[in-house]
């Protein structure tokens, strides 16, 4: 398939590549049910995980990890995007490399969020995308929108230096 074609050739360009598990995708979504029954058709599987105003679905084929945040002011916009790595030394060679070359960095060590306790290094690209590198070190019970101002903190949730350290 084209996409293991692509991930190959990724691994063979540089060792860190090959130690990458698969790109994030995160997106707004305005109805998390029918959102769910899209992309469960369009990727031929079930979500990984799913929370009440979450969802997450490890993909094989492209490898992809795919999130759902409902967030009906946000819907059909980009939240943020990410690499999850397989751990966190992956995370902190990841930080140094990108401080090396120049980029602002922001570290969360063991921060919950998404319903996954994580390690995390943010970078912006050059319009502002929030690109989040992580380590998933175990489940949580803290989602995206579990604050009192719940719509708030969905249009935050996700970001650096956000108060829930999301995603």
């Amino acid at each position: 398939m084209p996409w293991t074609v692509i991930a190959r050739i990724s691994a063979a360009r540089s060792p860190a590549a090959a130690e990458v598990s698969r790109v994030q995708l995160a997106l707004n979504v305005s109805d998390l049910d029918a959102a769910v029954a899209f992309y469960s058709t369009l990727f031929a599987t079930e979500p990984a995980k799913r929370r009440p105003g979450y969802a997450n679905f490890a993909i094989a084929e492209p490898p992809l990890k795919l999130v759902l945040i409902e967030n009906t002011e946000g819907a059909g916009t980009l939240n943020h995007l990410g690499v999850e790595v397989e751990s966190t030394d992956a995370v902190a060679r990841e930080t140094l490399r990108l401080a090396a070359a120049g980029l602002a960095t922001t570290s969360e060590d063991t921060v919950e969020c998404c319903y996954a306790l994580q390690d995390k290094v943010w970078v912006g690209d050059p319009d502002g995308a929030p690109w989040e590198l992580y380590t998933v070190l175990g489940d949580s019970v803290v989602g995206a929108a579990t604050t009192p101002d719940a719509a708030a903190r969905a249009t935050t949730c996700c970001t650096p230096g956000s108060a829930s350290g999301c995603c």
